[in-house]
């Protein structure tokens, strides 16, 4: 009879089981793991530095910490960055120091999502670092360029890790089926649609497949079939952060699609995002942003378009209004491309910055009052309506110091260059044509 108090050890989730015990056993990652590669190297060494792994969930950060941790024969000491503050950076260094006097052995640090502490925190490791005190290992999954501080990041190599491949998802899953399952059996799509899921991240596949297996089990189901496998598995979610490096890649992605007019490729980064939780109007104000910068105009048009999909979707939701987005994504794609308004607002903008303060010419003032009129103010302005093709000639608009008056050179600057791809065509024979009668009225 069991009693009452007896209690039985909880099984450790399958991704603990499979968690590799040795070197040779980690999938994946071979461009740092295989023959003569750095990260085995340093192993093989003995001789490891303070390092940032860098790399999308699932792929072994964690994993090759504690085995770091195991080769060098040192102190493991892991802390979250999601958890912690600065007491338990004390804590771990104070238990460190200790582990040192006591034991002579030292300390590896593990910090996940390190990008989640603050500067003043990243310092904090830093004499420790200097010192020798912790050999110091963090994990993030973004680009730690920008969210680990350069005083930190200068004193880490960094290492960086890939999504795994499907054959290395379908090595897993295999390991996975003659731990928990070896009486299971699946056809190779069922295997794809799996590996498909996971999306290169190992615990995903793992948590999952325990999962199935699990409930396959229990159906007494020996052989699982495409049916089993969707009434199981969850939403297909790609690998998608809101706010981390994948959403901003994809964003590039998308922009450089319709910057290079592939209409097919931009609808698919769109629909990615998509699929992956982006914001529909967040998307829809970088469409507009696309439109200004790289159509500009050459269609005057696309930037109409993309507002009023950005209404659309305000108005009626999805799918319709993710439908009008994507109809502004395509044609964004496919519409001639031109940046020269971009770059000569950017020139402006930068000239302006950089420029003193000119006086505005008096024949451009406005003149109200009988004082203003008595001071010159607008005297000699030419009402360009009122002249031939509604264009006064040889009338200066900037500055007079951008003139000189003795030399008759024009110093004044010019910032749109205007291609000669669709709309901007018309206007670059425009330009050349007020130019030309600028010439004549001199004559």
């Amino acid at each position: 009879m069991n009693s009452l108090f007896q209690t039985t050890a909880p099984q450790a989730p399958l991704a603990e089981q499979l968690r590799p015990k040795t070197l040779d056993e980690v999938v994946g990652q071979t461009h740092l793991l295989g023959e003569n590669k750095p990260l085995r190297l340093a192993f093989q060494s003995g001789k490891l530095p303070s390092m940032i792994l860098w790399g999308p969930p699932g792929v072994g950060k964690t994993t090759l910490a504690r085995l770091i941790a195991n080769t060098a024969d040192a102190e493991f000491i892991a802390v979250s960055a999601v958890l912690s503050g600065i007491k338990d950076i004390r804590d771990a260094v104070e238990r460190a120091e200790l582990t040192l006097q006591q034991h002579g052995r030292k300390t590896i640090l593990f910090v996940d999502e390190v990008h989640r502490f603050n500067k003043g925190q990243q310092d904090a490791f830093l004499p420790f670092v200097e010192s020798g005190l912790i050999t110091f290992i963090g994990a993030t999954t973004e680009n730690p360029s920008f969210e680990v501080n350069s005083a930190l990041l200068s004193r880490a190599q960094v290492f960086v890790l890939n999504a795994l491949s499907e054959d290395e998802l379908a090595l897993l899953l295999e390991r996975a089926r003659l731990l928990i399952a070896e009486n299971i059996r699946f056809s190779d799509a069922v295997k794809e649609q799996i590996t498909n899921y996971a999306d290169g991240d190992a615990r995903r596949l793992l948590n999952f497949v325990e999962g199935l297996f699990n409930a396959a089990s229990s159906a007494s189901i020996e052989k699982i079939d495409e049916a089993f496998l969707q009434t199981t598995m969850a939403s297909k979610l790609r690998r998608f952060d809101k706010g981390g490096e994948a959403f901003y890649d994809q964003i590039s992605a998308l922009h450089k699609s319709v910057r290079g007019s592939n209409p097919d490729a931009a609808l698919y980064w769109f629909l990615r995002m998509i699929d992956g939780g982006a914001d529909p109007l967040y998307l829809g104000r970088r469409i507009v942003r696309m439109a200004i910068e790289d159509i500009g105009l050459a269609d005057p048009r696309a930037q109409g378009m993309c507002l009023e999909a950005c209404q659309i979707y305000e108005r009626l939701g999805s799918p319709e209004g993710e439908l009008a987005l994507s109809n502004a994504v395509i044609y964004l794609a496919v519409a001639p491309k031109s940046n020269a308004a971009y770059n000569a607002y950017n020139q402006a903008k930068t000239f302006v910055a950089n420029d003193k303060s000119h006086p505005v010419p008096l024949h451009l003032r406005n003149a109200p009052t009988k004082l203003m009129k008595s001071l010159d103010y607008g005297k000699d302005y030419r009402y360009a309506h009122n002249e031939p093709e509604a264009y006064a000639t040889n009338v200066d608009y900037f500055p007079d110091e951008f003139y000189d008056k003795n030399t008759g050179k024009d110093r004044s600057p010019q910032f749109y260059m205007p291609t000669p791809r669709g709309l901007e065509g018309k206007i670059t024979e425009k330009l050349a044509h007020l130019r030309e009668l600028d010439k004549k009225a001199k004559k």
